[in-house]
């Protein structure tokens, strides 16, 4: 029986997931285009109509399927975003070098309220804790910037002001002027452990209108070595985080083989970040569409075909 509260849509909805269980391609057009509101309107009713979980079903099916890239990513996508971003990490570091850009991404992109329930999701799937598990990790300059990150959610709110941000930015500009070629590292870090991640967008931003340049650039042009590298892409998912996954994409599909894992991951932040944003910046970068490049790059498959309605964004239930 559905739900008093469900919609005839949402019904009609539940009633074609439930005929599509061995059609792939007809269950992911059947929510690929739906919000995240629609998504929970969506498990509630087919639980109330069916009585089972809906996600767990798709759980269970990614597990039966591992190498089906589409099991995955129609898995990933009825997550709640927290959810979503505890088996990200989970994976992140269970790989055989710890996927730190995955991480990075999870702690840029998201606000310090956000990212209380993500650490509450990896902490009910791995037992765990997530600030714990990164600054238990092998010292890198990646984990470095991690450690930071993750003090600076710890200890501030998203509340930005100017002034600080151009005090950042000139000690931005300081800090790449002590070393030739190599920024000072312990100011950064200072700086990342200190500042939200809005406070940083709007040095990064302070810092484009008073030098004439992104800080980027500075990083490319004068800066070289393995926490400058990170820097750099730390840097890239603050300020500009359209451009940066705009270029994941396109790095995900292309080369010899397509990391339908990667593109699983960036393809879902794109939506979290904006996705129009998103496309605007690939067909600059690019000059062409984004969808028209997942059809030129990709095989001919559900998952490809998956992937191009999401990029057409979502159409609300009534």
């Amino acid at each position: 029986m559905a739900s008093h509260s469900s919609s005839p849509e949402c019904e009609k909805a539940c009633r074609k997931i439930h005929a599509s269980w061995n059609q792939l391609n007809h269950l992911g057009l059947a929510l690929a285009l739906r919000t995240a509101a629609d998504r929970r309107r969506i498990k509630e009713t087919y639980k109330a109509m069916y009585g089972e979980d809906l996600v767990e079903r798709l759980r269970r099916n990614h597990i039966s399927n591992p190498k089906n890239e589409m099991c995955n990513i129609l898995y990933m996508w009825m997550l709640e975003p927290a959810e979503r971003d505890a088996i990200v990490a989970r994976d992140a570091f269970e790989c055989s070098v710890v996927n730190h850009r995955a991480l990075i991404e999870i702690y840029t992109r998201r606000k310090t309220n956000h990212l209380f329930f993500t650490k509450q999701a990896y902490s009910a799937l791995c037992k765990r804790n997530l600030d714990q598990d990164i600054i238990g990790e092998q010292n890198s300059p990646s984990q470095r910037i991690l450690v930071a990150l993750a003090a600076s959610h710890r200890s501030h709110h998203d509340d930005v002001s100017q002034h600080i941000a151009k005090c950042d930015a000139k000690r931005l500009y300081d800090a790449g002027k002590r070393r030739m070629g190599m920024v000072d590292e312990p100011v950064i870090l200072e700086m990342f452990s200190k500042r939200s991640i809005p406070q940083l967008s709007l040095a990064f931003s302070s810092y484009k209108h008073i030098y004439g340049h992104d800080y980027t650039n500075t990083l490319k042009k004068d800066c070289c070595g393995e926490f400058e590298d990170t820097l750099r892409m730390v840097v890239k998912c603050i300020y500009n985080p359209a451009k940066y996954y705009s270029k994941m994409v396109d790095t995900s599909m292309k080369g010899p083989e397509t990391d339908n894992r990667a593109l699983t991951r960036v393809v879902l932040g794109s939506i979290e970040v904006g996705m129009e944003e998103v496309k605007t910046m690939y067909e600059k970068g690019y000059g062409k569409k984004l969808k028209d490049a997942i059809c030129e790059l990709l095989p001919e498959d559900d998952y490809r075909d998956f992937l191009v309605a999401l990029t057409n964004g979502p159409i609300s239930i009534p």
